[in-house]
């Protein structure tokens, strides 16, 4: 075992990453929680947890580790992902991905939609298999292949549970039995096994997944145990003296990788502070190195606090004459006939659910990934009928968003900031356009505030209103989702609300 290495020598690993502080950490911002990660030969894939939102399970490739792309969703069809009723708070939670003798396997829990399941696929860009639906129940499953085997982890009952599973059927191969519980934090949860000199280390995180969120470890020689924990735990938290100040907060739910040097990271989940104590971007994706002591056991990031690192900005501009890409989501399972992409167009046809009311609203987005944006777009209001409503919003969950609707009457259009806040709509402001149908519509952000404004013409732009950051924060509406910008239409429960977008456009930075 090699013994640890200083300070230095963790400097000089992150400085060879690729060009780490140029592309920054997080490595994916926004909400991209409950990583994931494998190496097959010199290319790593990611998965992320995606909770009500199709499709789900969101997959990224890299070379490098820092420099990473989106090729898809996992979960990119109905049957696969029944979503009925899910919130912020239910639907997909963390996956595990793993490879295996030519063929990739994701394994999640739906909550409300099944329970735990396992897909698969020779290509990691898809397609991806129907759900095969596994016995063993609990959050957060993972996979290890080992010997001959493949052991499957979860917790139900607060307690990691291990069993063997025959990886083509699904089939619980042996009982159920309860390996280790951890180190006494509540939710001891997300579980990975790997063996490494001869030891199983099972690491979980345990705290909740809020402030007292961390990562433990322990290990084994018999994969059954008993597991000797970890004399230095938790291997990675903030919730400590060093950590208390760091804008990164909640750490934890991680995953081990060795790269093609040798050298090991852990990707995990932590959060960025904004305007005090919250977060409304969501759970995000960081990675730091890992060494192993000299008695076997690992250390992250040499015991300092995570950093972040200032990435480079991303401009993106979505026109609507193809069909958008794997970052663009929907909320629940989506009414195919109320999304129509023709002459460079996209058609929103709003239902009767609006997004408060949570039934398979007509809302298309992408998260919010910097503190610092804008989110612009063009629509046409002219097909909106008397009760109907469409526009851009900053929606962290139905119980929690702030929008711009058009809406039109006697003729004329009225665009309207409307803050939901714990289901209940408060209107701030409204204007009237007059007779145009062509509207702009522009959400941004300071950091401290979500700004809106809009236009008649596409070059000058009027103040709507402004919606504090932290009313859409987790830690005032909840979930464990982060904001989704995004364009929406209802029709007010009767008539016709159908408008038109040309485009949408996302930019980060000043």
């Amino acid at each position: 075992m090699r013994p640890l290495r200083p300070l230095f020598s963790l400097a000089l690993a992150l400085l060879s990453l690729g060009s780490a502080s140029a592309q920054g950490n997080p490595i994916i911002p926004g909400f991209h929680p409950d990583p994931s990660i494998c190496r097959v030969d010199s290319d790593y894939y990611l998965v992320n947890s995606s909770f009500q939102y199709f499709p789900g399970v969101p997959i990224f490739h890299s070379t490098d580790l820092q420099r990473w792309q989106q090729i898809g969703n996992v979960l990119d069809r109905q049957s696969q992902l029944p979503l009925a009723d899910a919130t912020s708070w239910t639907g997909i939670y963390a996956p595990t991905l793993r490879y295996h003798d030519g063929t990739y396997y994701m394994i999640t829990t739906n909550v409300q939609g099944g329970g735990n399941f396992m897909v698969t696929a020779t290509d990691p860009r898809g397609p991806w298999s129907e759900p095969v639906w596994l016995e063993q129940q609990g959050i957060d499953p993972s996979l290890l292949f080992c010997d001959g085997k493949c052991y499957m982890v979860s917790n139900p009952d607060n307690t990691i549970t291990l069993c063997e599973l025959d990886a083509k059927t699904g089939r619980r191969l042996t009982p159920s039995r309860g390996i280790w519980q951890g180190m006494g934090g509540r939710y001891p949860e997300g579980p990975h096994i790997y063996k490494k000199d001869g030891y199983y280390y099972l690491l979980i995180s345990e705290g909740g997944t809020e402030l007292a969120h961390h990562i433990t470890i322990a290990r084994s020689r018999d994969i059954y145990g008993p597991y000797e924990a970890n004399p230095n735990n938790p291997i990675l938290t903030h919730c400590n003296l060093k950590g208390q100040s760091s804008q990164v907060q909640g750490t934890g739910h991680g995953d081990l990788v060795q790269d093609t040097e040798g050298r090991w990271w852990l990707t995990f989940l932590a959060y960025r502070h904004y305007g005090g104590s919250y977060h409304h971007l969501g759970r995000e994706t960081f990675i730091a190195p890992v060494e192993w002591s000299a008695d076997g056991w690992p250390v992250v990031n040499g015991g300092e606090p995570i950093v972040p690192q200032q990435r480079q900005a991303v401009s993106v501009r979505t026109d609507f004459s193809t069909a958008p890409g794997p970052e663009w989501v929907y909320l629940q399972n989506p009414d195919s006939a109320c999304y129509r992409l023709h002459d460079g167009r996209l058609t929103l046809t709003g239902s009767s659910s609006d997004l408060k009311t949570n039934r398979r609203p007509t809302f298309i987005g992408r998260r919010q990934e910097a503190p610092v944006f804008t989110f612009e777009t063009k629509m046409s209001a002219g097909q909106l009928g008397s009760n109907a409503e469409a526009g851009v919003c900053a929606y962290q969950m139905h119980e929690g968003y702030a929008s711009a609707g058009v809406s039109r009457r006697a003729g004329k259009s009225i665009v309207t900031l409307t803050l939901n806040l714990k289901n209940v709509n408060v209107p701030l402001a409204t204007r009237e356009l007059g007779t145009a149908t062509d509207v702009w519509l522009r959400l941004g952000s300071d950091e401290k505030n979500y700004v809106f404004s809009y236009s008649t013409d596409g070059r000058r732009y009027q103040p709507l209103g402004e919606v504090d950051c932290t009313l859409l924060s987790t830690e005032t509406v909840g979930g464990f989702t982060g904001v989704v910008l995004g364009l929406y239409a209802h029709n007010g429960g009767s008539g016709t609300a159908k408008a038109d977008f040309d485009y949408a456009e996302y930019k980060e930075g000043e």
